[in-house]
């Protein structure tokens, strides 16, 4: 067997233990971006989000590579940005060859399109942004990549009461699409009301029936996180009692 076909086998091994419910139509196009750019779903090239594939910063950077692209150029364009405003955004010209003209892409940031979770990193995101259209357009990928979703989330945590909390994956029967857009609700709806991250996870596995959250169906989620905002907005000192009935847990700390 050839590496390609090494890939492409382990690629479907892969997708298939990480987003269970994934269809044969998806598989089908895993298996042949997998032929045309040797992305690895295992290395993180690729992720499943709302039933469609996204190709990620580290998947292209990595295509680069086998590539040998020559050039990656990245400039801020001050006239468009506004540092009081978290508003920034950047020019990248991606060249594959010493013939190359190069292939222009742009990225903005502000905290109105990124995840509360990377909330005052606007110029970082702006700056990936900016290098991963212009690598979709060097090497003709219509994929749209994850770090250009106003719900990206780097990291599966948020921040309460000063201290850092890490949210499991919502599976939902297996299923990891849109996940991060419920991590992103429950993160900014414990900031919001000031609630205990590890007594609200305890709550929530407790409203879905598992034993943790990681393990609840995605519809039970989305129940719990409804039903939770509800609670905060219209009775905070019942919820926080509530909350106070769980027994501490270790908090994880940055």
């Amino acid at each position: 067997m050839n590496n390609g076909l090494r890939l492409v086998r382990s690629n479907t091994q892969h997708a298939r233990a990480v987003w269970t419910d994934v269809s044969k139509t998806r598989i089908d196009e895993l298996r042949a971006l997998t032929r045309k750019y040797g992305i690895s779903v295992a290395l993180g090239d690729i992720r499943l989000l709302d039933g469609h594939w996204h190709i990620t910063h580290a998947g292209l950077l990595r295509l680069a590579q086998r590539k040998r692209c020559i050039e990656m150029r990245v400039q801020e364009l001050p006239n468009f940005c506004d540092p009081v405003a978290s508003r920034w955004v950047f020019k990248c010209t991606v060249r594959k060859s010493h013939r190359s003209r190069g292939f222009v892409g742009f990225g903005d940031a502000d905290p109105s399109n990124v995840s509360p979770l990377v909330r005052g990193a606007e110029m970082r995101v702006a700056e990936t942004r900016a290098v991963n259209r212009a690598l979709r357009k060097a090497y003709g990928i219509g994929l749209c990549s994850v770090e250009e979703l106003g719900s990206f989330a780097p990291r599966h945590e948020g921040r309460a009461n000063g201290k850092l909390h890490r949210f499991p994956t919502v599976n939902g029967n297996g299923a990891s699409n849109g996940a991060p857009r419920l991590r992103d609700r429950l993160c900014l709806l414990v900031r919001k009301y000031d609630l205990d991250a590890a007594r609200v996870k305890q709550y929530a596995a407790e409203f879905c029936g598992t034993e943790v959250l990681r393990d609840a169906s995605r519809d039970l989620v989305e129940s719990f996180i409804t039903s939770l905002e509800k609670q905060a907005a219209t009775d905070r000192a019942a919820l926080l009692c509530k909350l106070n009935s769980y027994p501490p847990q270790p908090e994880v700390h940055s």
